[in-house]
């Protein structure tokens, strides 16, 4: 009796860790990270470091407000890019794309752009945007262990977020879109998580690949719910 006990206790306790649902694998990816109060008390995030084009390295700083506004600015071999995002609008520049002048970025381009001032991420309070997420198995990732979760928009963008089993960081998430009718995939890997001023746990590193092209962000610095004034997100004048 005693031994079927035991194995009833054992086969509770597998069950337990590998019959995870998704909201479980969120929920311990937000406590991982400093948990929901310090997320939803996220307003601002500013940050600078560096980032490294076919291994050429290019400083850049990152504002954004939380559901409102991203910039970014960098200097690649002293030409000045930038790519704002706003809601339902956004604009650019890039000298070496042949644009200059500060310019609208198209209208197709801007709900892809919507992501860059999420700070809260497409998992948090999935449910109340509409999103549907689905548990899609364990793979392995890098050697580590990781729950796939796929995540699907009510515009049918496509996410799959890899978090690690231990951990539950998020190492990866897989964007799956459409621009211009045109299929879209981006990768955006995960790594060197750090504590910043507000407690949480944030990746310092982050590689990001799309179709030809991989670009990997290095942070130096990043500062949640610093002061950041509106007005830098207009487009300034020609």
């Amino acid at each position: 009796m005693k031994e079927l006990m035991s194995l009833s206790i054992v086969l509770l306790v597998i069950g337990r860790s590998y019959a995870q649902t998704a909201d479980e694998v969120v929920n311990k990816y937000f406590d991982a990270i400093g948990g929901k109060a310090k997320i939803e008390a996220l307003k601002t995030m500013y940050s600078e470091g560096e980032i490294s084009i076919m291994n050429n390295p290019a400083p850049f700083v990152s504002s954004v407000i939380d559901g409102k506004a991203s910039k970014t600015e960098m200097d690649f071999n002293g030409q000045k890019i930038i790519n704002c995002y706003t809601v339902g609008d956004g604009w650019t520049v890039n000298p070496l794309a042949g644009v200059p002048d500060p310019t609208p970025i198209p209208a197709n381009q801007i709900g892809i752009g919507a992501m860059t001032y999420d700070l809260k991420g497409p998992f948090y309070n999935y449910a109340a945007k509409g999103y549907k997420l689905e548990l899609a198995g364990k793979e392995k990732f890098n050697g580590a262990d990781v729950f796939k979760l796929k995540l699907t928009t009510q515009d049918s963008v496509e996410m799959d977020g890899y978090f690690d089993a231990a951990s539950y960081y998020q190492l990866k998430l897989v964007i799956k879109t459409k621009i211009s009718g045109q299929p879209l995939e981006i990768a955006m890997v995960s790594s060197d998580y750090q504590k910043v001023n507000n407690g949480m746990m944030l990746p310092f590193i982050t590689e990001v690949s799309y179709p030809g092209l991989t670009v990997t962000s290095t942070s130096k610095i990043i500062e949640a719910n610093k002061e950041i004034d509106p007005a830098i997100f207009a487009m300034p004048k020609k």
